[in-house]
């Protein structure tokens, strides 16, 4: 067990007291044997990421903690986390003002959860569209293996879509993966309403699978490195309730053309409006910071941040801005110096990761 302590000489009120962080190392060895530069120690109403090798800071092997090169301080003990040094090392550096949620993030953040209301929508129009689709694709009535297939198809779309998302925004950035997947719902839904035949309806249903899929793992990932640090939770939350309104929509759209001729094609067909609204909100969404600072674009990445922070010194974006790229180094690496089956090993035995895969 580590204690860590520092001094924060360098702030200009003297009366600030230093914190002490406390870390378990977790039962895993490779995740003990990755090197951080830095650790959180809290302060007051920020935080401060000191580096390991600055004077200041001392660590220790027991419960005392010796006064550092500017006098003795007293302690408390803040909290206690079984995360790793590297796991502390993240871009939700606390800054000034962070609880203020401008109406930048705001707009960003409805433009982006307009694709958990087509994940809603696009899932739960099915079940109204396949009651009135009737003969109008061959057969007198549908069978319930065509019912079956007609509903899964998405399903499988959605899984395969979810297992390219995270490698293709992490390559093409996170705004860049909306736009695919808006593509991929205005195409699946003209798919859908200009069939006649049941494997094209199965199809058009395998090709909406896709864009929620890819909608479904890369819009969280934006709100949440958007979003100022407090107000995450919350702000990715309109999310969800954005996938719940799409299904009460749908079921209301059901209910509108339920005895209208061709009605189902209506139904699935316009599942397109929102995806091109979205499309045409998307130049209006940043793109994520980390995907900026991924690419080399810190000046792009700084402004982002700002627009997020407006009421936080540069010196501050700048710190953020720097420990996130000192994150993004470490996670690099560690991609590239592990195999899938390590990564798999990581995911399924390590205690921690298999409580958040059980949640």
């Amino acid at each position: 067990m580590l204690f860590v302590t520092s001094t924060f000489a360098s702030f200009s009120e003297p009366t600030r007291q230093p914190r002490k962080v406390r870390w378990d190392p977790p039962e895993d060895d490779y995740y003990t044997q990755v090197t951080c530069q830095y650790l959180r120690a809290d302060y007051r109403q920020g935080y401060a990421y000191i580096p390991l090798s600055e004077p200041q800071m001392t660590i220790q092997d027991n419960d005392e903690i010796e006064s550092s090169n500017h006098g003795t301080a007293s302690t408390e003990e803040i909290g206690h986390t079984t995360q790793s040094p590297s796991d502390l090392l993240d871009e939700t550096v606390k800054v000034e003002h962070d609880d203020h949620t401008t109406l930048f993030v705001w707009i960003l953040v409805f433009a982006s959860s307009i694709s958990g209301l087509l994940f809603g929508y696009d899932t739960g129009v099915i079940s109204g569209a396949l009651v009135t689709i009737r003969g109008d694709l061959g057969p007198a009535e549908l069978s319930n293996t065509q019912k079956e297939l007609i509903t899964s198809a998405t399903t499988l779309g959605a899984l395969l879509g979810g297992f390219t998302a995270g490698i293709l925004s992490d390559r093409i950035g996170r705004k860049w993966v909306l736009a695919v997947a808006d593509l991929i719902f205005i195409a699946g839904a003209v798919g859908q309403s200009v069939c006649r035949t049941v494997p094209a309806m199965i199809g058009g249903r395998f090709v909406i699978g896709w864009g929620v899929g890819l909608a479904s793992c890369v819009v969280p990932l934006l709100i949440g490195e958007v979003s100022p640090t407090k107000q995450r939770g919350r702000l990715v939350t309109v999310n969800v309730v954005s996938i719940t309104l799409g299904q009460v929509i749908a079921y209301g759209i059901g209910a509108a053309f339920e005895s209208v001729a061709g009605g189902w094609r209506w139904m699935v067909g316009l599942g397109a409006v929102p995806a091109g609204i979205q499309l045409l909100l998307l130049p209006m969404v940043p793109e994520s910071p980390r995907i900026l600072l991924r690419q080399g674009n810190r000046a792009a990445a700084f402004m982002c941040l700002k627009k997020i922070y407006p009421n936080t010194s540069n010196d501050e974006i700048n710190s953020k801005v720097t420990l996130m790229e000192e994150s993004i180094k470490e996670s690099v690496a560690i991609s590239k110096s592990t195999t899938l089956f390590q990564k798999s090993k990581i995911v399924f035995l390590v205690p921690s990761n298999r409580r958040a895969l059980s949640e």
